[in-house]
């Protein structure tokens, strides 16, 4: 009798051991994801080969070109994890500074602790909390991006610290290094981000000193409505000021879903800068997407774009002279382009 008790107290207790490591296993989560993606495009109001560009970020190569990859591996184990988000390709080397980081290969790279159900502590490399747009192409709705995307952070190292205040508020509060920047050896100096989070509408406010390339202060608001089941509306504005100079835009995004695989939606964007910067040179972008899915990974976005310089006598987009079809200087530029991405 004894014997079956302390086999029954055996058993009982390799169960229990077993149900424990399954309830820890099940604290443990690998995630492998990522995007692959390349376009086509032509100028419609200048040559193809006279090098005449948009003055925003990526895509500016004509005929066929590739975009991005990556691969973002994330590791979970109880209250905390990690995340590498590895990218090549122009888009990926544009979007880090590929001086900067070695070959321009690491987007991301960040380890974070969930300390509580509302608090969240991250450290390490992470995009940008700043505006409307991201670099990875499968997560905008047009596949073009806008000058205000260009010309605020795309990145940051630091530290920061998410709170999420109640069902609706949220707040973030970040120490980084200045924007962009892997390494403050020759500076010392630092940047200051928060966001505050509401219902979906988020106010960033972002500071550096404005030295050695730094931003200075930017003021960003991003949001969106859902006006009907079919229909939203995003919003992005922003305020740039670095001694005295720097940008300031909005964009609207209506985006309307015509069928469960096709959404067509415009971006319409005013940009311009103040003080010293490129001599107060303004500009307004009109950008038509449409987004078809097919088989739930791969999107398809045709796209047409034309900017006009507000200024007639324009002639530059962000220090990229345009030009027109008989190769005179023009104040505006077109383009058609068809992207492929496929997301896994």
């Amino acid at each position: 009798m004894k014997k079956i008790f302390t086999l029954t107290l055996l058993l009982m207790s390799v169960v229990l051991t077993a149900q424990d490591s399954t309830e820890v296993a099940k604290e443990k989560k690998f995630t492998l994801s990522g995007s692959v993606d390349a376009y086509y495009q032509t100028y419609l109001s200048a040559p193809d080969d006279a090098g005449a560009t948009f003055g925003t970020a990526f895509a500016g190569q004509t005929g066929f070109a590739l975009g991005m990859g990556n691969i973002i591996a994330s590791y979970e184990s109880g209250k905390v994890g990690a995340v590498l988000d590895l990218v090549t390709g122009p888009r990926g080397a544009g979007a880090t500074f590929s001086n900067d980081i070695v070959d321009g290969i690491v987007n991301q790279a960040y380890v974070y602790y969930n300390i509580s159900e509302s608090t969240t502590l991250t450290m390490g490399r992470f995009n940008t909390f700043l505006g409307y747009e991201v670099i990875a192409p499968a997560a905008n709705f047009n596949y073009s991006t806008s000058y205000l995307f260009s010309s605020g952070p795309f990145s940051h190292v630091g530290l920061k610290a998410d709170f999420a205040l109640s069902d609706d508020f949220s707040l973030m509060l970040a120490v980084m290094n200045p924007w962009d920047t892997n390494d403050t050896s020759f500076t010392g100096e630092y940047s200051f981000g928060a966001q505050l989070g509401y219902s979906g509408q988020f106010l960033n406010l972002y500071y550096d000193s404005g030295n050695n390339g730094g931003l200075g202060f930017e003021v960003d608001y991003t949001g969106g409505f859902d006006l009907s089941d079919t229909f939203f509306l995003g919003i992005n504005a922003a305020y740039n000021d670095n001694d005295g100079s720097g940008f300031y835009g909005a964009a609207l995004y209506p985006q309307l879903a015509t069928s469960d695989d096709f959404s067509i939606g415009l971006r319409g964007e005013y940009f311009a800068y103040h003080g010293d910067a490129n001599n107060d040179e303004s500009v307004i972008g009109i950008t038509l997407t449409g987004s078809y899915t097919v088989d739930s990974n791969l999107i398809i976005k045709p796209e047409f774009r034309l900017d006009s310089l507000t200024d007639a006598d324009g002639g530059i987009f962000g220090g990229n002279t345009v030009i027109d079809n008989d190769g005179l200087a023009a104040s505006s530029l077109s383009a058609f382009t068809l992207a492929a991405i496929y997301t896994f």
